[in-house]
């Protein structure tokens, strides 16, 4: 495994760790999903040129799509929640009492 393959899994990696053990405010729960996607288009950019392959792809720029859309509806979840709640703390956000 190449340095390149291990920042990739390292960083996702920390990512996820940062997504499942740090959930107290919206805000880091979106920058941890913001990272996972960028070591993701990172990744998958940088494929085509580990395989010699002259085709560029389209897979990266679907990603980039992707993870533009899912940050615009993450942080207009922030701004609905602290509207309604008054702050971004995930424990306030309950399904139950909706």
């Amino acid at each position: 495994m190449s340095l390149l393959h291990l920042s990739f899994y390292s960083a996702f990696t920390l990512s996820s760790l940062g997504l499942a053990f740090h959930r107290t405010h919206l805000i880091s729960a979106l920058l941890c999903l913001e990272s996972m996607m960028l070591s993701l288009y990172v990744a998958l950019s940088t494929w085509p040129i580990e395989n010699q392959t002259t085709s560029p792809t389209l897979m990266p720029v679907l990603m980039l799509a992707f993870s533009a859309c899912e940050a615009g509806t993450g942080l207009a979840m922030l701004v609905a929640s602290t509207r309604t709640h008054g702050s971004d703390h995930l424990h306030n956000l309950n399904l139950l009492q909706c």
